[in-house]
């Protein structure tokens, strides 16, 4: 079960917060194979002298509107599939809410199933997943 967290600019509105969400689950489920009803991502927001970052780092041309998409996940996942998962989220991002791909900044953070515990206080390692309704 990933966990998000999505930072954006504190003028993106309500609607392409929805499409950048949207865009990244829909990734997660085509690259990775996370089941649909997965989705925890928080957003939050900054202002413009909250959030520091170099424009042209690595040769990119970063706006004043960079997206970063941090990524919680349990370890397993191979370069491939996280190579397809950066793509997928960067051309998702651009279709569904108008973020240019050198604004989007990707990183991911893995761990192990003891390092989790979803729900009820209880240890992720001793459930058995189970799918919400369909």
């Amino acid at each position: 079960m990933p966990f998000i967290h999505t930072q954006v600019h504190r003028d993106t509105p309500q609607a392409q917060r929805q499409g950048i969400v949207d865009g990244i689950h829909q990734a997660l489920i085509d690259a990775i194979g996370m089941p649909q009803d997965e989705l925890f991502n928080r957003v939050s927001a900054y202002a413009p002298g909250d959030f520091f970052y170099s424009r042209s780092f690595n040769g990119m041309a970063r706006s004043d509107k960079l997206v970063v998409v941090e990524i919680t996940m349990r370890r397993g996942r191979s370069d491939a599939m996280k190579r397809d998962l950066y793509a997928r989220i960067a051309r998702n991002l651009k279709a569904n809410a108008g973020v240019a791909p050198d604004d989007v900044f990707i990183f991911t953070h893995e761990n192990d199933y003891s390092d989790w515990s979803v729900g009820g206080g209880k240890f992720a390692m001793a459930l058995v997943q189970q799918p919400g309704p369909t």
